[in-house]
């Protein structure tokens, strides 16, 4: 099977609007679930300084909330838009979904499963689980929940990402 990318995924906007995520084919992507809640949510600052520092360069942030964990995610659409721009969000957010277990949304079920996604097994453990994902739309690595988003770790597998693609 060679399509081991998320760009067969429909997902929904916090309106409802369905979106196709073949809309960001070519662009280097970091899929994190989000809570409003949880300990880890002023890591959606640091998502937004990543976001601002690489964007030019072809890189964009995907936010899934989920209540999967402590319900640590009681909002739901435009209250959830309203909270994450205080943290000055310029990345989009998606509408909420389940993350792991039987109901997973089919996307973390890709992204979790190393039998869907062909590269690695990673079912988030808690909020700001993070996939990132190549400009073939493809899972190259995880991140755990405690590993901020502008950790060098993840800055240098950005950048080495942005690099092959600029060649």
């Amino acid at each position: 099977m060679d399509n081991k990318n998320i760009y067969g995924f429909n997902v929904n906007a916090l309106d409802g609007e369905p979106i196709s995520l073949s809309d960001y084919k070519d662009k280097i992507l970091l899929i994190v679930n989000i809570a409003s809640e949880c300990g880890f949510t002023p890591q959606l600052k640091d998502l937004v300084a990543l976001k601002t520092e690489f964007a030019p360069q072809g890189f964009d942030i995907l936010a899934f909330p989920s209540n999967d964990f402590g319900g640590q995610e009681p909002l739901e659409g435009q209250a959830i838009a309203t909270f994450c721009s205080n943290y000055g969000k310029n990345f989009p957010v998606f509408d909420k979904i389940r993350v792991r277990g039987p109901y997973a949304d089919p996307l973390y079920k890709f992204l979790s499963e190393k039998k869907e996604n062909g590269v690695l097994n990673s079912v988030p453990r808690w909020n700001f689980h993070k996939y990132l994902i190549n400009r073939d739309g493809a899972v190259v690595d995880y991140f755990f929940p405690f590993t901020s988003p502008t950790s060098s770790k993840i800055r240098k597998k950005i950048q080495r990402l942005l690099a092959v693609a600029d060649q």
